[in-house]
């Protein structure tokens, strides 16, 4: 007990001293003008740290927790695992019972034209494969020009080479030099934010769709592999799409022949009310990728689940070129896999997808009540358990607070202070709401109330 306490006095410097810390401001946190903290133990929706603070996270660590903290029946899953068999690789058709079982869940949950999964380990490496598998599929069938790849501003896609590029958030591009030059950006699916205050709905879904037909045509559809897309935008402000987006966009990706990546990784199992995004909005992806929602986060795991005419193309891809040149060490890991088993069964058993369609809208309505007719509240927006708020300095005319002022993250350390986690989104004054699946009415009323209290304090 002593030995640990010593190690506790001493964790802040060591933590400063030691750790590189992702997504942080790196000098801010070595001269300690960023809070050092150490979360020690989770049950429900709540977290606690060392010092005994509890608070209510209303973003489910970075939406990923979707069953909630403290589920025995995971841990259990991932002790009794890790004592039969902590590893075994999936290389030259190896596999374990986790893993396979896992897979055809999946597969159960997909919509019906998806035929396989591929493990990684996070979103990032799973959208790497994605598009590796597209320029392999295209490759195969003889068009080895048809590589670019198209992406939406204010995307999500990860943060590696590809994947950086592939996000639409200048964050990600600053000073690392990307994005890549086979990656391309079009206008991203944003109503609240578009240039045209005059246009209706339908008029924006017609702009979006023209701004990708100009793309096209000036890249040309021949050197155009595929299309990724989350189905409701995550950390570019998490913006549900107009009415009638996603049909109207595929009608331009089947008419040109260019593939459709679903980005699921935030919406899979569950986030929007619906099993996946994609059916939610209509979607008949060539390929989804999956992660977070995978395991709740219990233990790392992610996956490109590959449609019925992608596979086809790839098995005859190994038969005239020999074994495919992909693969991860952790590809499958079992322990992530018997994480993700525990975790879709218990999606199941707790009712928890049907569970976040009617707190979700339970939810954004005790938002809007809260906070929906202050001065400084543009929009209050959501789908299921992915809700924000976006602040602006005048309502009227739509106009923003200066970036600079920064009223989210100070909304945000508030609303942290009133002993509730959100998320202070990049690219604007959006604060963003993502909580586990097991939120309740009073822990939803709790969110609200005490959210018109932070906005109250920041903004009056």
């Amino acid at each position: 007990m002593g030995a640990n306490m010593l190690q506790n006095d001493h964790l802040a410097q060591w933590d400063r001293d030691n750790f590189f810390h992702p997504s942080t401001h790196l000098a801010e946190f070595a001269r300690g003008d960023l809070p050092h903290r150490v979360i020690t133990s989770g049950e429900g929706c709540h977290i606690t740290d060392r010092d005994g603070k509890r608070w209510l996270d209303g973003f489910a660590g970075l939406y990923c927790v979707n069953v909630g903290y403290g589920r025995q029946e995971i841990a259990d899953a991932i002790a009794a695992q890790a004592r039969e068999l902590a590893y075994y690789h999936a290389y030259v058709g190896h596999g374990t019972e986790a893993s396979i079982t896992l897979a055809k869940m999946i597969l159960d949950r997909a919509p019906a034209h998806m035929s396989k999964v591929y493990f990684g380990l996070s979103g990032s490496d799973a959208n790497e494969t994605n598009i590796k598998l597209v320029w392999y599929y295209n490759n195969v069938l003889g068009r080895p020009e048809k590589k670019k790849i198209i992406s939406r501003w204010r995307g999500y896609h990860g943060s590696g080479l590809m994947t950086g590029s592939l996000t639409g958030l200048d964050l990600f591009h600053k000073k690392f030099d990307l994005p890549l030059a086979q990656v391309l950006h079009t206008e991203a699916p944003y109503y609240y934010r578009r240039a045209d205050l005059g246009q209706s709905e339908a008029e924006f879904v017609a702009h979006c769709v023209a701004a990708l037909e100009a793309l096209i045509a000036r890249e040309g559809a021949h050197t155009i592999a595929a299309f990724i897309g989350e189905p409701a935008l995550g950390t570019g402000g998490l913006v549900p799409p107009p009415a009638g987006y996603w049909p109207a966009i595929q009608q331009v990706l089947a008419r040109h022949d260019i593939l459709l990546i679903a980005d699921e990784v935030v919406t899979g199992f569950g986030r929007l009310g619906s099993m996946f995004g994609s059916d939610h909005y209509g979607m008949t992806p060539d390929i989804i990728t999956i992660a977070k929602g995978l395991t709740s986060a219990y233990a790392p795991l992610s996956g490109s689940i590959v449609s019925e005419k992608m596979w086809k193309v790839l098995e005859a891809g190994t038969d005239a070129y020999g074994p495919i040149g992909h693969g991860w060490t952790y590809s499958a890991h079992p322990i992530g896999a018997a994480a993700g088993v525990a975790n879709l069964q218990l999606l199941d058993q707790l009712n928890l997808v049907e569970n976040a369609k009617t707190m979700g809208a339970y939810f954004k309505s005790a938002l809007r009540d809260a906070v929906g007719d202050h001065a400084h509240v543009g929009e209050v927006r959501g789908e299921g358990l992915l809700c924000a708020v976006e602040f602006v300095q005048d309502r009227d005319s739509r106009q923003f607070f200066a970036a600079d002022e920064k009223i989210a993250y100070q909304i945000n350390s508030a609303l942290m202070a009133r002993g509730v986690i959100s998320r202070a989104m990049p690219q604007g004054d959006i604060l963003g709401f993502a909580p586990p699946f097991c939120l309740s009415h009073a822990e939803a009323d709790e969110i609200a109330e005490k959210l018109a209290q932070a906005v109250a304090e920041v903004l009056g």
